[in-house]
């Protein structure tokens, strides 16, 4: 069953639909692959093969009966490691949740669980999903499959080589510092970052099991090889939460536009405080004239009326605040009281922000949003980097906030990477990631912001662009 590792998630429910193969030998085929390839990968972390292949068995025979079928019926794959799955151990990368059993599903997961698909492994990410790379004490590193020396990102690191590998097609991922598109960009796969609110990732660590808030800025969405599969999992995903469904409902408007020759196209790639590679550029740039040269208004002076390092520092500040439920009240109290933050401004010297402060910080995002939705009364998406460069080696130095990288033999900081993730994550803009090409050997991918709630329009763009481009690539070896 080997020839349906690289199936998009729709090609593989219709197949089992017509019969033309099995659950149950697709899930003896993903099985067979882990265990051949992720030795030298490391992106499946867990499995629960017993209870999978009874899943599949009764997938099977709902074929056989004739009874209704999801759109996932039958398809076996993996999630990312941060959401809880019933009877299956989720540990988020953490040591104290080395043999955590949840009792329930998170509410993604059971979207997913819902439409047919069978979870048959969790896949990897760096502790609490807190990393642009993909490592832990639990279960290790996680490689690139294109490159083993280098990681595929974080933190939903795992659920992008697992793609690549051809291990799943389709996954799970949360993204609030790039989590869903990094991974994508680095794994040469598709991911969406959703609008702010419109997925339920209730039952998602962190915070700790039990948790019933949602973190600002943090989404759930799917990672995929193919941008229908995106929206089609999101169409899955997306709606009210079990509180609020009582009264309310979900109705993503379609795409602005059919034909890409009425798409209004903003191009934003060169900031000096985040610079990207020559190669990366370049990259960019033809899938912008891709776009132009197929009758889309291209610009490439388009600009929100404010400044990126504003909307940057807004970022750092109300990202460091979402994450103070992973330190303790000690911690936050030590750093309160230092009067100088590290160098790069992350880590939790933010979140110790007194909740006025907080509050005017939030006006500030809020000020850049109503900056952003009069740039898109005249555009329609903007294209922009993801990092700055293609996927980095592996460096698990500490701390975090002291390690750095190199574009064009330029050392740049660490956190720089994030800063074309923030831009848009921090005004709750959706989001989509597509490979454009590859540098030395490595894929790379673009980022496709639209305006809020208007997700489809994104993914329309990122749906052009992977065809036009040649689509996903398959590392070499698998």
């Amino acid at each position: 069953m080997s020839e349906y590792a690289y199936s998009s998630a729709i090609e593989t429910a219709s197949a089992i639909a017509n019969g033309d193969v099995s659950s149950r030998e697709l899930l003896e085929s993903a099985l067979d692959r882990v265990n051949q390839f992720d030795s030298s990968i490391n992106a499946v972390v867990a499995i629960d093969a017993e209870r999978a292949f009874e899943a599949a068995d009764a997938a099977d025979a709902a074929i056989s009966n004739k009874e209704p079928l999801g759109p996932l019926h039958g398809v076996p794959i993996t999630v990312k490691d941060s959401f809880q799955t019933e009877g299956l151990i989720t540990t988020s990368g953490a040591s104290q949740l080395s043999d955590f059993l949840p009792a329930s599903d998170a509410d993604p997961v059971a979207r997913y669980k819902s439409a047919g698909a069978i979870v048959y492994g969790k896949t990897n990410l760096p502790i609490w999903a807190g990393d642009v790379q993909t490592y832990n004490k639990v279960y290790g590193t996680t490689n690139n499959p294109y490159d083993v020396e280098r990681t595929p990102g974080g933190s939903s690191g795992g659920s992008g080589a697992a793609l690549a590998a051809g291990y799943t097609p389709l996954e799970l991922g949360s993204d609030i510092g790039g989590s869903i598109r990094i991974p994508s960009h680095w794994s040469g796969v598709c991911g969406h970052k959703p609008s702010y609110g419109i997925v339920s990732g209730l039952g998602q660590i962190p915070g700790m099991p039990g948790t019933l808030s949602e973190a600002d800025i943090a989404v759930v969405g799917p990672m995929a090889r193919d941008v229908d599969d995106l929206e089609l999992a999101l169409d899955l995903l997306a709606g009210p939460n079990d509180w609020d469904q009582t009264a309310y409902s979900l109705n993503l408007p379609p795409s602005r536009h059919k034909d890409i020759s009425d798409f209004r196209v903003g191009v934003w790639i060169d900031e000096e405080t985040a610079p990207i590679s020559d190669a990366y550029r370049d990259l960019l740039l033809n899938a912008a004239g891709i776009l132009e040269s197929a009758g889309a208004h291209v610009d490439y002076e388009a600009r929100p009326d404010f400044s990126f390092e504003k909307s940057i520092t807004t970022f750092w500040k109300l990202l460091s605040a979402a994450e103070a439920g992973t330190w303790t009240l000690s911690e936050l109290e030590e750093i309160a009281e230092k009067k100088e933050p590290p160098e790069g401004e992350l880590g939790i010297w933010h979140a110790a922000l007194r909740h006025r402060e907080w509050l005017s910080w939030n006006e500030r995002r809020m000020q850049q949003r109503a900056k952003w939705r009069e740039f898109f009364s005249t555009f329609d998406v903007v294209l922009l980097p993801v990092t700055l460069t293609e996927a980095i080696s592996h460096d698990h130095s500490s701390p975090f906030t002291l390690r750095k990288i190199l574009v064009d033999g330029v050392e740049r900081l660490y956190s720089d990477q994030m800063k074309w993730m923030g831009l848009t994550g921090v005004s709750w803009l959706p989001a989509t990631v597509v490979p454009v090409g590859m540098i030395n050997g490595l894929p790379v991918g673009v980022q496709i912001a639209g305006p809020f709630l208007e997700d489809r329009t994104s993914l329309a763009v990122g749906r052009f662009l992977l065809k036009e481009l040649g689509g996903f690539q398959k590392p070499e070896g698998f």
